[in-house]
């Protein structure tokens, strides 16, 4: 398995849609879900900072994420400019064989 980890910072007004966008049914997880190498996203709230968020999207193998984005990139980038007005911050934290 391959996991790529992301965490995000949130103005509190933006948390409801950032929220909707970046969970299990948003439109990142209705995008990955077109591979049947997706395996799922978790959305992880910091119980101490708020607006603190972690995404963890699991794929079958590396080689099956980059193919995704290699042939979903138009994609990808459309929707990643969309969302950049839901967050402060946003730093990829990693990509990790399980």
């Amino acid at each position: 398995m391959f996991v790529v980890v992301w965490q995000f910072e949130i103005a509190e007004e933006k948390v409801p849609a950032f929220e909707a966008a970046y969970g299990p049914e948003g439109v990142w997880a209705k995008l990955f879900r077109s591979s049947p190498d997706y395996r799922g996203t978790e959305l992880l709230r910091d119980a101490y900072i708020p607006g603190s968020y972690l995404t963890i999207d699991r794929w079958a193998s590396e080689d099956a994420f980059r193919a995704f984005r290699k042939n979903h990139d138009a994609e990808y980038e459309s929707i990643d400019r969309e969302c950049d007005a839901l967050t402060s911050r946003e730093t990829r934290i990693g990509a990790y064989t399980v």
